[in-house]
C-alpha cells in the first residue's frame, strides 16, 4: 500500500476533526455547568484528598486535563485556591484524563460508535439550534461527542494496517534496541506530540490508534504515554507565564509531579509492563498479542501509572510546594497599574467570572485609597506632604483609567465568545462597576486640581469649612468600606443594599446641610466668596462620589 501526501493529509484532517469534537464537547459542558464547576473547585478542595477527587471529577466531566489545570492556575492566581489545594487538583486531573483513554479504547475500537454519531446529531442539533439557556449547551456537548467519535473513526481508517506495510516495523525497530535510551527517546516523542497538538487527549488518541493498527508495540506506546504526561504540563506553564507568583508555583507543582512520576516509571517500565499485561489479560479476557487489544492494556497502563504516582507523591505534597516555591522566586512588588487576577483568557467566560469579580474588588480597593489622600490634602499643613499627595492622586487617577480599560477589554474579549445569558448579565455588571470606579477617580483628581489652585492663590478655608469636608470624607470612608465589602462577597446574590443606601442618604443629607449653611454665611465679613465657591464645588463633588459608590452596589445586586 502506498502511503503519501494525500494519506498524511487525511490523517491530519481526521485528527483535526477529533480535536474539534473534543473542544466542542468540553466547551459545551463548561458553559452548561460552569457555575457548578466553580462551586466544586471552591468547596471541595479543603484538603489534598478532596482536591484529588475534585480534579478527577472535573477532568472526567470536561474531558480535558488542560482545561482543569488552566482553571486551577487561574483560581490560584485569583486567590481562590492555595498551593496545597491546587496540588491535589492537579494530581486528580492526571487521573481524570485517563478516562479519555478508556473511552477511546472501549467505545472507539471495540464498538463502532461512529455508526451512532448520526442519531447523536439528531438529538444534539435541535437542542443547540432551538433550545435556550443550559439546554442549548448540552446540545453543543452532544454534538461535540458525535464529532469526536466520527473523527476517531476517520483517524482509525486513515492509519494503514501494519500488515499491509510491514517495512515500517523494521524502521521502528532501529529505535527500540537502545534500552533506557530508547525509552527516553519515545518519551520525548510523546511530549513533543502533545506540545504540538496542545492536547494530551489528541496525542493519546493517535497513540491508541497506532497501537490498534499494529504500528506501535506496547513498550513504545507506554513510553509515549509517559511523554504525553510531561507534554500536558506545558499548557499550565504557558497559562502561568502572565500570572502572579503563586500561579506560576502551582503550574510548577504540576510539572514536578509529572516529571518525577515519569522518571521512576521509565526505570521500572521493563518490569512493570509484563506484570500489567498479565493482569490485564486475566481481568479483561484479552490477548496482548492481538493489536486490537493493545489499546486496552495501554489505557490500563495510563490509569495505573497515574494512580500509583498520586499514591506515592501524596505524602510529599508539602515538599512539592516547597520546591516549587524555591524554584519560582517571589516577584518584586507589583506595580498597581498591573491587573492582579485577569491574567489569561484560556478558559471559558463561565469560568472567568470569579477572576473578573476579584479584579473588580481590587479596583474598588485601589480607588478607595484616594479618599485618604484627599483627607491629607485638606488637613495637612506640610507643603511637601501636600505636593506629594497631589502627585499620588494624579497617579491613582491614571491607574483607574488603565484598570477600567483593561477590565473592559478583558470582558469584551469574553463576550466575543459563546456565552450564557446569566454570565452575560454578570459581565455587563462588572463593566458598569468599572465605569463607576473610574469616574470616582476622575472626580478625586478634579477636586485635587481645584484645591491645588486654591493653595496657589492663598485662599483659605475656615474651621467650619474644614470640619464640613472632614465630615463628608468620613461618611465616604464608611461608604467605601461597605462598597468594598459588597464587591468582595463570595456571591453577589447574598448582597443587600440597605446599609449602602442608608450611608448614601446620610451623604445626601450632609450635602444639603453644608449647602444651606454655606449660602447662609455668604454675608459674613470673614466668609470669603472665593473660598465659599471652592468649598461648594468640593462638597458637591464629594456627594457625586457617593452617587457612584451606591451605583456600584446597585450593579452588584443587579439593579443596573
Amino acid at each position: 500500500m502506498d502511503f503519501g501526501l494525500w494519506e498524511l493529509i487525511q490523517i491530519f484532517g481526521a485528527l483535526a476533526f477529533f480535536i474539534y469534537g473534543m473542544k466542542m464537547m468540553s466547551d459545551g459542558i463548561q458553559r452548561a455547568a460552569g457555575a457548578q464547576l466553580r462551586t466544586i473547585l471552591r468547596s471541595m478542595t479543603k484538603n489534598r484528598f478532596l482536591g484529588i477527587f475534585t480534579g478527577f471529577l472535573v477532568t472526567a466531566l470536561v474531558q480535558s486535563s488542560s482545561a482543569t489545570t488552566v482553571m486551577t492556575v487561574s483560581f490560584v492566581n485569583a486567590g481562590l485556591l492555595s498551593l496545597v489545594e491546587s496540588a491535589g487538583v492537579m494530581m486528580g486531573a492526571n487521573i481524570g484524563t485517563t478516562i479519555t483513554g478508556w473511552i477511546v479504547s472501549i467505545l472507539g475500537f471495540k464498538i463502532q460508535l461512529a455508526n451512532y454519531s448520526i442519531p447523536l446529531f439528531a438529538l444534539g442539533v435541535p437542542l443547540f439550534l432551538v433550545a435556550k439557556g443550559k439546554t442549548k449547551y448540552w446540545g453543543e456537548f452532544i454534538i461535540g461527542f458525535a464529532i469526536l467519535f466520527m473523527g476517531l473513526s476517520a483517524l482509525k481508517n486513515s492509519v494503514p494496517d501494519i500488515k499491509e506495510n510491514p517495512e515500517l516495523l523494521h524502521f521502528l525497530k532501529d529505535f527500540t534496541e537502545w534500552g533506557l535510551l530508547s525509552r527516553l527517546f519515545f518519551v520525548g516523542v510523546g511530549a513533543f506530540l502533545t506540545v504540538i497538538l496542545q492536547s494530551s487527549s489528541a496525542s493519546m488518541a493517535i497513540t491508541l490508534t497506532m497501537c490498534a493498527q499494529g504500528w506501535l508495540p506496547l513498550e513504545v506506546a507506554a513510553a509515549m504515554v509517559l511523554g504525553e504526561n510531561i507534554g500536558t504540563t506545558i499548557t499550565a506553564e504557558l497559562a502561568s507565564l502572565v500570572a502572579n507568583t503563586n500561579a506560576k508555583r502551582s503550574a510548577r507543582i504540576h510539572s514536578l509531579f509529572n516529571v518525577i512520576g515519569v522518571t521512576w516509571m521509565i526505570l521500572l517500565l521493563p518490569f512493570y509492563l509484563p506484570v500489567l499485561t498479565n493482569l490485564s489479560e486475566v481481568l479483561m479476557s484479552i490477548d496482548a498479542t492481538q493489536a486490537a487489544d493493545v489499546p486496552l492494556i495501554l489505557a490500563a497502563f495510563h490509569t495505573s501509572f497515574n494512580l500509583l504516582n498520586v499514591l506515592l507523591m501524596l505524602t510529599f505534597v508539602p515538599w512539592l510546594v516547597k520546591v516549587a516555591t524555591l524554584s519560582v522566586k517571589e516577584e518584586a512588588v507589583e506595580d498597581l497599574e498591573r491587573l492582579k487576577f485577569l491574567k489569561n483568557t484560556a478558559i471559558t467566560p463561565e469560568l472567568s467570572v470569579e477572576a473578573v469579580q476579584k479584579e473588580t474588588a481590587h479596583f474598588g480597593a485601589v480607588v478607595s485609597r484616594m479618599n485618604n489622600f484627599l483627607e491629607i490634602i485638606i488637613n495637612s499643613i506640610n507643603k511637601k506632604e501636600k505636593a506629594l499627595t497631589f502627585k499620588r492622586i494624579e497617579k491613582y487617577e491614571n491607574i483607574s483609567d488603565i484598570m477600567e480599560i483593561e477590565i473592559t477589554a478583558y470582558i469584551t474579549n469574553l463576550t466575543d465568545k459563546k456565552i450564557t445569558t446569566e454570565t452575560s448579565t454578570k459581565l455587563r455588571s462588572f463593566i458598569n462597576i468599572a465605569n463607576d470606579l473610574e469616574r470616582i477617580g476622575d472626580i478625586y483628581f478634579q477636586i485635587s486640581k481645584t484645591l491645588e489652585a486654591k493653595n496657589n492663590t492663598n485662599t483659605y478655608f475656615l474651621p467650619d469649612q474644614h470640619n464640613g469636608l472632614n465630615e463628608m470624607i468620613a461618611l465616604l470612608s464608611k461608604a467605601f468600606s461597605q462598597m468594598n465589602s459588597n464587591l468582595s462577597s463570595v456571591s453577589y446574590s447574598t448582597v443587600e443594599k440597605d446599609s449602602a443606601r442608608a450611608i448614601e442618604n446620610q451623604i445626601n443629607a450632609l450635602r444639603n446641610k453644608l449647602k444651606m449653611k454655606n449660602l447662609d454665611r455668604l454675608g459674613d465679613e470673614e466668609y470669603k466668596i472665593e473660598a465659599a465657591m471652592i468649598y461648594n464645588n468640593v462638597f458637591s463633588s464629594l456627594e457625586r462620589i457617593g452617587d457612584h459608590i451606591i451605583n456600584v452596589t446597585e450593579s452588584v445586586v443587579g439593579e443596573i
